[in-house]
């Protein structure tokens, strides 16, 4: 009668040991659901976080520019120092040149920033674009474009500016807010 108590006992054993181990299997892979979500949650806010850190360094440099471009527009002692044009340009011409890149690079920001998208922007470039200081200022500042990355952001923004450029020039119609092929993205 030993033997069949023991049978039971030791099947018996067995199960509580399976159940514990189907157990422990199961806390396990739970377990290692939730250090994959909370992993997951941390690449998740370490981006933002970065994102948010560029973005505040790229408003700092922004205001920065401009307060430099400020000093250079008040002072023409200090905007001779900007002075990278290849032909001569007076004193007056400068500061206009000066303002005409705070206005572009405004709305380069602006649209970096997330305040305005590719089509908005691409509308407010066109207004600018009808402005002969600004299209001076622009064709002034070709060599200064021609070393940007082919891919770079503002590089792309600049032939978006050139072609409006184009387009307007060639437009046959004085309704220039409707010239332009609008960017699609």
């Amino acid at each position: 009668m030993a033997t069949p108590k023991t049978c039971k006992h030791r099947i018996g054993s067995a199960t509580a040991s399976l159940a514990a181990a189907a157990g422990a299997a199961l806390l396990f892979a739970a377990q290692q659901r939730k250090c994959e979500s909370l992993s997951a949650q941390l690449r998740a806010y370490t981006s933002l976080v970065q994102q948010q850190h560029r973005q505040g360094a790229l408003n700092h440099q922004h205001r920065l520019h401009f307060d430099l471009l400020c000093k250079a527009m008040d002072d023409p002692t200090l905007a001779a120092v900007l002075d990278t044009y290849e032909e001569e340009v007076g004193p007056e011409v400068r500061r206009q040149y000066l303002f005409a890149n705070a206005l572009y690079i405004n709305a380069v920001h602006a649209h970096r920033a997330g305040a305005m998208n590719l089509l908005e922007l691409h509308g407010h470039l066109r207004v600018m674009c009808q402005n002969a200081p600004f299209r001076d200022y622009w064709a002034a500042t070709k060599p200064h474009r021609a070393s940007l990355p082919d891919t770079s952001q503002e590089a792309e923004i600049g032939r978006m500016v050139d072609e409006l450029i184009r387009e307007l020039d060639d437009a046959e119609t004085d309704e220039w807010w409707v010239v332009g092929e609008p960017p699609i993205r």
